[in-house]
């Protein structure tokens, strides 16, 4: 299976569990690897015959700002399933940092992935 890989979407939204992440806000670094055949859009050179990645991308930007979850991993979930809304997207690996977290650390991200199954997203 060929793959899209969409690096460093940075995006400000309102997820966490602490009161101060959901007042203040923060930045999240997302990267996604979609799972398609490239194989027409490679032949035809044609946007129609791949994802449009930069429409994907600005719609992930989006989604951050206009959810709210407690938890990177719902977030992770849930940005899966837009990816997942991309008819020619067959699989998606999601992850999603938060670079700006308040521990001794440098960075926390979660990495999942998420296939169509039966038309359906699943693990």
């Amino acid at each position: 299976m060929d793959r899209i890989e969409i690096s460093g979407l940075r995006a400000f939204g309102r997820h966490g569990v602490l009161p101060e992440e959901r007042e203040n806000g923060q930045h999240f670094l997302v990267d996604l690897a979609l799972e398609c055949d490239l194989s027409m859009a490679a032949e035809s050179d044609d946007l129609a015959d791949t994802v449009d990645y930069d429409a994907l991308s600005r719609r992930i930007v989006e989604e951050i700002g206009a959810t709210r979850f407690d938890l990177i991993e719902a977030l992770a979930g849930h940005l899966a399933g837009v990816v997942l809304g991309e008819p020619r997207v067959a699989a998606v690996e999601v992850r999603v940092a938060k670079p700006e977290v308040r521990m001794p650390v440098d960075d926390v991200a979660v990495v999942l992935r998420r296939h169509r199954a039966g038309g359906r997203a699943g693990p």
